[in-house]
């Protein structure tokens, strides 16, 4: 089955800005890409929309675009043109599109210099924007009522969390306070209560249908990463959390 020009331009997104999901999604089944790379792809562009800029109005112009064309999916209106946003429509039920409009509301946070009120807004954020796009991709793969949403929650700010790890260097090198808490005490606690809620491979198993694993596929790095911050959480703020290219590879596997 051959992608058409909006899913080739989709994928090609995701290559070169999200190499991690791009992984994911071409180890899933064809059938999942085409859901994943827009997906993914809408995920690129409105998580660097705030950074193409330095003035916050241009930035949250673009992030409003893509606001309002999430409104125009959940409400049945005519949906614009665009190589994202039209094959998005041909896989969003209008409630999935609801939830990419509040992922694209939390992103606002990057526009500004301004630490999060608490560890709240904190979760807050990682369950709008990664738990967000992880049960949206469930969804559209097909979870419907059987598949437990608190379970794929977790996972997804779990994983979420990883990669915002990962980035704090590069965030305090724009000026922002990545953490509520910065200790390494504080960095610990967050991943152990991440790993804490993540659901085993066996309930992963047994609480996902195998047309619905796709969606959860991006978590591939996220045990280790955090893992590794419970062990040194110092790693963190050196900027050194990361997997060998090798254990990558059998990871990717184990979780597709």
């Amino acid at each position: 089955m051959a992608f058409d020009a909006d899913l080739n331009a989709c994928a090609a997104l995701v290559e070169k800005g999200d190499p991690d999901r791009f992984a994911a999604a071409m180890a899933s089944p064809v059938a999942a890409r085409r859901v994943l790379f827009p997906l993914y792809a809408f995920n690129v562009e409105v998580s660097r929309a705030p950074w193409v800029t330095q003035e916050p109005m241009i930035a949250e112009m673009r992030l409003q675009w893509w606001r309002d064309a999430m409104e125009e999916i959940a409400s049945g209106e005519k949906v614009r043109r665009h190589e994202v946003v039209t094959p998005l429509a041909e896989i969003l039920q209008p409630q999935s599109a609801k939830i990419l409009e509040q992922l694209v509301v939390a992103r606002r946070w990057d526009i500004y210099k301004e630490a999060f009120e608490d560890a709240a807004h904190f979760e807050a954020y990682l369950d709008k924007t990664a738990a967000g796009l992880m049960w949206v991709a469930a969804s559209a793969l097909g979870a419907g009522e059987v598949v437990d949403e608190t379970m794929v929650r977790h996972l997804g700010r779990a994983t979420g969390l990883a990669r915002f790890l990962q980035a704090v260097p590069a965030l305090e090198e724009q000026a922002r306070i990545p953490l509520v808490d910065g200790r390494p005490a504080a960095i610990r606690e967050l991943a152990e209560k991440a790993l804490a809620g993540c659901p085993s491979a066996r309930q992963i198993k047994r609480g996902l249908p195998a047309q619905v694993r796709p969606a959860i596929a991006e978590a591939f790095l996220a045990y280790p990463i955090l893992r590794q911050v419970v062990r040194q959480p110092q790693h963190v703020a050196a900027g050194s959390l990361a997997v060998h290219p090798v254990k990558r590879s059998f990871l990717l596997w184990q979780w597709s």
